[in-house]
């Protein structure tokens, strides 16, 4: 309680004398001794020595940084935050020869015995927001614990993950996934395929940057999904260890430790995981090509998966205390027995059986992804100044060995024809280098400007080969599904940002610039496709603070979607010869322009926060189906324009010491103009999707979570998504002295997680579902080495987060 009245005093103080613009203040940085993060929402008041009387105050923002303004005079400054010993430096003096008193950096060490208390209640906030993204600290959701990252990312607010891995972001696709901020080899060439093997138990938060500013990769038009992963600096040897078992088969191990030493920080995190994951889903089509008529049921059965590892290690060498290099190694391989068999029923017009055809597909799959880095961080005795390198290489290479068998049952002859025998490879390969640099430079008193150049080269190459036996016995080529496919990408890019506080407002203007060189070439045919250009992407970040309990943001921010490597391959899946995806080495960008204005308020540990958006995107890309002789062709186009205007809401309320609440929705209104093969596949859809999770603590003892997600339907070019709802479920308990934590977890109670369509083109419509996974039950084990759960971040405001840009709940 103390503490709260000392922030309060602060923060009135703090007001009144920012009113006046008095020119005599005290700066410096708060931040932890032991592992040498800045602390937010810390109090720092000046104490008049005088009397003992609190003249003013302020609260550290996300950076740990304070500037209180005074009066001349001698004073004490004193340093309160939960859960850290106080801290008192005295012998402060403002005067009219020195006005400005800057401390320095100042370490706070855990206080033991308040922690031993506040170690069991305290959590860190769910959700934090910055000037330019929000952060989600997944450890906390219980539902996520023994899943992958695919799982994860499927519960963070306004992102969605379909049935084939693809994620959206706000309703679009078109979104970047980046790790610890870069691309990586542990998402390798197949983003899904990545996501399906990397494990939750690694992944330390996710942001979600839904209007990057310009020191970002432009990629992405809908926005950026970063996901960091877990790597401690404290001081001896310290880690976790996780090992989980589940049904459907699930099983995995996995482990987190650093050894901190002087001028040395090693690192290694490892997850070994096997599963096998049974999906499935049936559709009725209905074909109706001139004046015929004709019906296909189809029913699918897939069961993937198998083992996989995922190995990260590397260290951190303090060559001093302003000069730190970073070595990092990942590699990642995925040995992987998937089968899927697909049962086709046709019928004539009048709904009379004629053809039963099973389609049995072995496909053995292999996965070797490696990545090497180096990073350079030189800092300045002027604070905030600082100079990064970073050097990347990625060598992804994915192999694809596919056995099919096919038989026909004639109803009318009652007999079944010879099997058909066909089998596919396809072999994939990519090599990277990102070489990057990054500089801040501090101006004024608030102020700064970054800058940075950086430099990405890809290549990547496809070799799918379909063949079929034939009568004689002999494996034939079919020229028409096989081919030789090469992708070569170069982007330069450099940007300049500026940022600056003036009393309540905060801003950050820039301008990032990117030249572009792709190429495609197919070798069959010698096609080659060249896509050269040069785009400038400018954004803006304005956050002005209307009370200590309100705040107010926009942003805005052009962004480009580079059409991805399998959106451009010709081919690379034969396992349903009736239903074929195809890409398009002739696609073009999309560009999108992004507007958004949001407010956070706060009310005691309450928090809500609500932001409207607009979209516009030209050059917009859409699968586009087709049919020829009975077979369905889903083709990438640009096929137009795209408007999405939406209201995002996130509410959050810590009603006692044993339940708390969050929620978010999003509703958005979609306007597309498309047109593609002569017919005009505009639409217009109204939708939206909300989450609402609720945590209680059980005789302060158990945690038990339900988190409910509901998706409504809505309109898309040549057709309709249906809704679906889903329940999950997580409990769990400390234990072996709160070094141990048990976790149960259930998603999808109710196995709902079905995503259902329609699809309506001038002479077919389908009606279909697919499930990618059905209802899961896990059991894992946490154990914490030299740790303690994470403390606290608590501002006063129930767990939420903002101070400027930051806001949070």
């Amino acid at each position: 309680m103390k503490y709260l009245l000392l922030s309060v005093v602060c923060l009135l103080a703090f007001e009144t004398l920012a009113q006046s613009q008095s020119s005599y203040k005290v700066t410096g940085q708060i931040i932890d001794a032991q592992s040498g993060e800045p602390l937010e929402f810390v109090t720092a008041a000046l104490i008049a020595q005088q009397d003992s009387s609190i003249v003013s105050g302020a609260v550290t923002d996300f950076e740990g940084r304070f500037e209180i303004l005074a009066k001349p005079g001698r004073f004490t400054l004193r340093i309160n935050y939960v859960s850290y010993a106080q801290r008192d430096i005295e012998g402060i003096q403002l005067s009219a020869e020195q006005m400005t008193k800057d401390i320095g950096t100042i370490g706070m060490e855990p206080d033991t015995e308040i922690l031993e208390e506040v170690i069991v209640q305290g959590e860190k906030s769910t959700m934090t927001m910055t000037l330019d993204k929000r952060v989600f600290n997944v450890g906390k959701d219980l539902t996520n614990a023994g899943r992958s990252a695919a799982d994860l990312l499927d519960n963070i607010p306004s992102v969605t993950v379909d049935v084939e891995g693809n994620v959206s972001l706000r309703g679009s696709d078109n979104v970047r996934i980046l790790v610890d901020g870069k691309p990586s080899g542990l998402i390798g060439i197949n983003t899904a395929d990545g996501l399906r093997q990397l494990q939750s138990n690694m992944i330390e938060r996710v942001e979600v940057v839904t209007n990057p500013s310009a020191r970002y990769d432009a990629e992405g038009s809908a926005g950026i999904i970063n996901i960091i992963l877990k790597k401690e600096k404290r001081e001896g040897v310290n880690g976790t260890f996780n090992g989980i078992v589940g049904h459907p088969q699930n099983y995995g191990f996995s482990f987190n430790l650093n050894y901190r030493k002087k001028w040395t920080n090693l690192f290694a995190s490892y997850g070994l995981d096997y599963r096998r994951v049974p999906w499935g889903g049936d559709a009725f089509q209905t074909f109706f090509p001139g004046d015929t008529l004709y019906y296909t049921d189809l029913n699918r059965d897939y069961e993937r998966g198998g083992l996989s590892n995922n190995l990260r290690f590397g260290s951190d060498f303090y060559l001093n205390d302003k000069n730190t290099i970073t070595v990092a190694a990942i590699y990642r391989i995925s040995d992987e027995d998937n089968e899927n068999q697909i049962l086709y029923q046709d019928y004539d017009g009048d709904r009379n059986l004629l053809f039963v055809t099973d389609r049995f597909d072995n496909e053995l799959e292999i996965d070797e992804n490696a990545e090497y880095s180096v990073n350079y961080t030189r800092t300045f005795k002027k604070k905030g100044q600082k100079l990064t390198a970073d050097i990347q290489y990625r060598d992804n290479n994915e192999e694809e060995k596919s056995t099919i068998v096919e038989s026909t049952y004639d109803v009318s002859e009652d007999a079944t024809g010879p099997d058909l025998n066909q089998r596919s490879s396809n072999e994939e390969f990519e090599r990277g280098w990102l070489i990057q640099a990054d500089y801040q430079q501090p101006i004024w008193s608030e102020g700064k400007i970054e800058l940075g150049v950086r430099n990405s080269i890809r290549r990547i190459g496809n070799d799918y080969l379909v063949e079929e036996l034939n009568d004689m016995g002999d494996w034939i080529n079919l020229e028409g599904f096989s081919n030789d496919f090469n992708y070569d990408e170069d982007i330069y890019a450099s940007y300049f940002m500026f940022a600056n506080k003036s009393n309540k407002l905060s801003y950050q203007m820039g301008l990032r610039m990117e030249i572009t060189d792709i190429q495609t070439e197919l070798e069959q045919t010698g096609e080659i496709n060249e896509k050269d250009y040069t785009d400038f992407f400018p954004s803006v970040h304005v956050t002005y603070t209307l009370s200590d309990s309100r705040s107010l943001q926009g942003s805005y921010s052009r962004r480009i979607q580079r059409p991805y490597f399998r959106s451009l391959n010709p081919f690379s899946s034969f396992s349903d010869a009736r239903n074929i995806r195809t890409g398009n080495p002739d696609l073009d960008p999309t560009y999108s322009d992004s507007y958004e204005l949001g407010v956070m308020q706060n009310w005691g540990k309450a928090s809500f926060y609500y932001a409207v958006y607009y979209r516009h995107a030209t050059g917009v890309v859409w699968r586009v189906t087709t049919v020829e002789d009975g077979v369905t062709f889903s083709t990438p186009q640009n096929i137009g324009t795209r408007d999405d205007i939406g209201l995002e809401v996130t509410y959050s309320n810590e009603f006692n010491e044993w339940f708390r609440m969050n929620g978010t929705a999003n509703f958005f209104h979609s306007d597309n103009e498309a047109f593609a093969n002569g017919e005009d596949l505009s639409t217009t859809a109204t939708t939206f999707f909300t989450r609402v999770m609720s945590q209680m603590k059980i005789k302060k003892e158990w945690d038990f979570q339900t988190a409910l997600s509901y998706r409504a339907p809505q309109e898309v070019p040549q057709g309709r998504r249906k809704s679906y709802f889903v329940v999950d479920l997580g409990l769990s308990r400390d234990i072996l002295s709160d070094n141990g934590t048990i976790t149960l977890s259930v998603r999808d109670l109710f196995n709902t997680r079905k995503w259902r369509y329609e699809t309506n083109t001038p002479v077919y419509t389908a009606d279909g579902d697919f499930r990618r996974s059905p209802r899961s039950i896990i059991f894992s084990f946490n154990y914490r080495l030299n740790q303690r759960k994470q403390r606290p971040r608590k501002s006063g405001r129930g767990g939420g987060s903002f101070d400027g840009g930051d806001m949070g709940f």
